[in-house]
């Protein structure tokens, strides 16, 4: 069976096309304002990639209510006091032929309490962190806040918004059993543990139209997630006529599954193999060399999702165009490379707690 190259385009059900399967993975860098506010380090960053040849870039975890801050130096998505920055930021990354994307994000129970100086929320009552459980009319707000933010993203001038349902963040603290105890309509089963992720792709795309770009991201494992229900909702997802992309966040695109009962073949193959009507499929995880990303999209995947890589090279895709054979720098790398890739201090220290990332024998200026 013939497979797409990484460098041909990708048509969406809805909205702008992606002029490569090169997709640049939202990734925390802890260098916007306190506020939420666009700042230039991050507009540098983010602006850099799009300018490196990403098909579709994307930015960091987005909240979009004050109290789903996750980390220092957020982008927010929550307030028209976010409009003038993010309007600067999307004209300059579609002014280099890349689609802009706002990944929306809520923290839920990993917003840091000291940091939203109240008690963070979570689909029920959680001791470990400190989190209440959300009344249903906080239900309610926090999916309209979710499709707020997809509108006020739309006004921004943005490509579409891709809803952050991974990671152990609140979407993804309703998908997990042993975080979501609920009794009503959004707790039990599966039906009902999903339903807020189906209600807030339902409403961005009713209030944003048909030329917008939707997308999801899910993660399987972790959390307290059982990988029979995500690639169950994952299927559904694929069949989503509202959707346009599934991003598949893996950790490792190559690793088995953790579960014991699904060992013996890779975990990406799980989500590859489900039948998909117009949604397209990408996954993330560990996609260093061009080799690699070729090998997803000829295992199954539409788009790879490119993020280690793209910090260490901010051209990656067109360095991956230039030479098949394309590796990255080898790690560690120092502080002055990362700057020369448009990092900026906080975002290197942030880098800095990834063990074997930064190089730690050296001098402050290196």
């Amino acid at each position: 069976m013939d497979h797409p190259d990484l460098f041909a385009p990708l048509a969406f059900a809805h909205g702008a096309s992606m002029k490569n399967r090169l997709m640049l993975a939202p990734l925390t860098n802890t260098q916007s304002h306190a506020d939420g506010t666009l700042s230039d380090e991050e507009f540098h960053w983010l602006t850099l990639r799009a300018k490196g040849g990403f098909g579709l870039t994307m930015t960091c975890a987005a909240h979009v209510q004050k109290i789903g801050q996750g980390f220092p130096g957020q982008l927010g998505v929550f307030s028209d006091d976010h409009l003038p920055g993010l309007t600067r930021l999307a004209a300059a990354i579609k002014a280099q032929g890349s689609l802009a994307v706002v990944q929306l994000h809520h923290a839920g129970n990993r917003a840091p309490k000291d940091l939203i100086g109240e008690a963070p929320v979570c689909p029920s009552d959680d001791a470990e962190t400190g989190a209440r459980a959300l009344a249903g009319d906080e239900v309610a707000q926090l999916i309209e806040d979710f499709i707020v933010a997809a509108e006020r993203a739309k006004r921004a001038g943005f490509d579409g918004v891709e809803i952050h349902g991974a990671h152990g963040y609140i979407l993804c603290q309703f998908l997990s059993p042993a975080l979501n105890r609920r009794e009503d309509a959004y707790g039990g089963s599966l039906e009902n543990r999903t339903r807020i992720v189906r209600e807030i792709v339902a409403g961005v795309r009713a209030r944003c139209g048909e030329d917008f770009l939707l997308g999801l991201r899910l993660s399987p494992e972790r959390f307290g997630l059982q990988l029979e229900d995500i690639i169950a909702f994952a299927g559904e997802m694929l069949q989503a006529p509202e959707l346009d992309f599934l991003d598949m966040s893996l950790w490792d695109v190559f690793k088995e599954p953790a579960e014991e009962a699904f060992k013996g073949r890779s975990l990406m193959s799980y989500f590859t193999e489900l039948p998909r009507a117009q949604v397209r499929l990408g996954v993330a995880g560990k996609i260093m060399s061009a080799e690699q990303a070729r090998q997803v999209l000829a295992d199954g995947a539409d788009y790879a999702l490119i993020g280690r890589g793209a910090i260490l090279h901010h051209d990656w895709p067109e360095k991956a165009k230039a030479d098949p054979g394309f590796t990255p720098v080898a790690l560690p790398v120092t502080r002055a490379h990362l700057r020369a890739e448009g990092l900026s201090d906080p975002f290197i220290a942030y880098m800095n707690n990834w063990p074997g990332f930064v190089a730690q024998d050296q001098t402050e200026d290196a």
